[in-house]
């Protein structure tokens, strides 16, 4: 099956590698790519916010599958157009995309659906900005009601700094603080079905111990020793399944890939947001870890398949840790070089970030690299990671240095 691979980052990266792993993918294409993409799959630098032109890349190589990895073609539509041609495409239509479009939109669905999440308030202008952070008191959670690149969520105790961020927005969504712990659980859903992944966890802020401002995702790790062991399932019970079913009966069905981040509250687990793909850095902990082969899985997804598929895993832990160039997330500085890439067993460097220039393989995004390491438990795995990271070379470049590291302590305790 010749597959085209929509998008450029560390998540495109890791799906790419499985995606070329499993036997029923004969040819791989990716738009734009990135250098480490271009390693074993062939990249065409197209501009994916123009689903026109990738539709015509689609058509051109005769590609069976289209895998879209980041939000804005989905959001923009991209997947009907492809349908339209009858070409199956693992990720869901415009309005469906709207779970993660508009944040209004999906506590909506949740309403309709049952599904728990935080209290809130949908707000345009300054009034009702400061009546509703004043309603829910500090900590401030204000979510841009659209896309946002990452970087639409402050949660802070500065009711001012919640107030502009409020103002630097069209419209915003304003809620209850959830408190707990939080966990990525995917859904590889055709529609009717919704398979869900192992839980993961990932690490927003900037700089240990959860300082620091907000981020696309500085580490994650996989499986999560700590959470429930009914979590897998009473998730699919209570979230992910009536999702799509609400979905359906709006006739709108959900094909693709269903991020809920969730918080496990004193009072159970509520929703803290839903994605429409995967999600970066947790899915370059889950992809080394899934022992199914995804060409297939994506395959059956995007054509109503999913009915008696059940996902397998390795019984091993991974960690990944993200390089990120120095002055992220405000103002990265691009254009450092990155020198020194290590060759370990069992470490995976996926590249986000980076470019090709007559110096070498240079940085050109916030995150620049993702470093995962597998192994038998999350030391083994958090070893490799670190051991793999700091042998690499960017000036100014910066990573945490506690990604898992609780985590493994207490897997250790147990």
């Amino acid at each position: 099956m010749k597959i085209l691979l929509v998008g450029s980052g560390g998540r495109e990266h890791a799906l790419g590698l499985g995606l070329h792993a499993d036997p029923a993918c004969t040819a791989l294409h990716v738009a734009p790519g990135n250098p480490g993409l271009a390693e074993f799959a062939q990249c065409h630098p197209i501009d994916i916010s123009k689903n026109a032109e990738i539709v015509a890349l689609a058509q051109q190589i005769g590609a069976d599958l289209v895998v879209i990895g980041p939000e804005t073609p989905l959001v923009n539509g991209v997947a009907d157009d492809l349908r339209r041609i009858k070409i199956a495409v693992f990720g869901p239509s415009k309005a469906a995309a709207q779970l993660e479009g508009s944040k209004t939109f999906a506590k909506e669905v949740m309403s309709d659906a049952g599904v728990l999440t935080a209290r809130s308030f949908t707000c345009t202008n300054r009034d009702e900005y400061e009546k509703a952070l004043d309603s829910f008191g500090a900590p401030y959670v204000v979510k841009d009601d659209g896309l946002a690149g990452g970087k639409g969520v402050v949660v802070t105790n500065d009711r001012q700094e919640a107030l502009d961020h409020a103002l630097s927005c069209k419209r915003v969504v304003i809620e209850e603080y959830l408190n707990g712990p939080e966990v990525s659980l995917f859904g590889i859903s055709d529609g009717v079905s919704i398979l869900a992944m192992q839980p993961a966890q990932d690490f927003k802020r900037a700089h240990d111990n959860d300082e620091g401002p907000n981020t696309g995702g500085m580490g994650a790790y996989s499986p999560l020793p700590w959470a429930p062991l009914e979590i897998v399932e009473d998730t699919y019970t209570q979230i992910l399944a009536p999702m799509i079913a609400e979905m359906s009966a709006r006739g709108t069905p959900f094909v693709g890939l269903l991020y809920a981040g969730l918080a496990l509250t004193d009072h159970g687990t509520r929703v803290i947001e839903f994605n429409v793909r995967f999600g970066d850095p947790e899915t370059q902990v889950l992809i080394p870890l899934l022992k199914t082969p995804l060409a297939t899985l994506l395959y059956k997804a995007a054509t109503a398949g999913l009915a008696d598929t059940v996902l397998e895993w390795r019984e091993s832990s991974a960690v990944t840790v993200v390089l990120a160039a120095e002055g992220y997330p405000a103002e990265p500085k691009k254009g450092g070089r990155i020198s020194s890439f290590p060759s370990i067993e069992n470490v995976h460097i996926f590249q986000a970030g980076t470019a090709l220039d007559e110096q070498g393989l240079t940085a050109t995004g916030g995150r620049v690299l993702t470093v995962t390491g597998v192994g038998s438990d999350l030391t083994q795995a958090r070893d490799l990671a670190y051991r793999g990271i700091s042998q690499i070379s960017l000036p100014g470049a910066f990573y945490r240095s506690d990604i898992a590291f609780k985590a493994s302590v207490a897997e250790k305790g147990n």
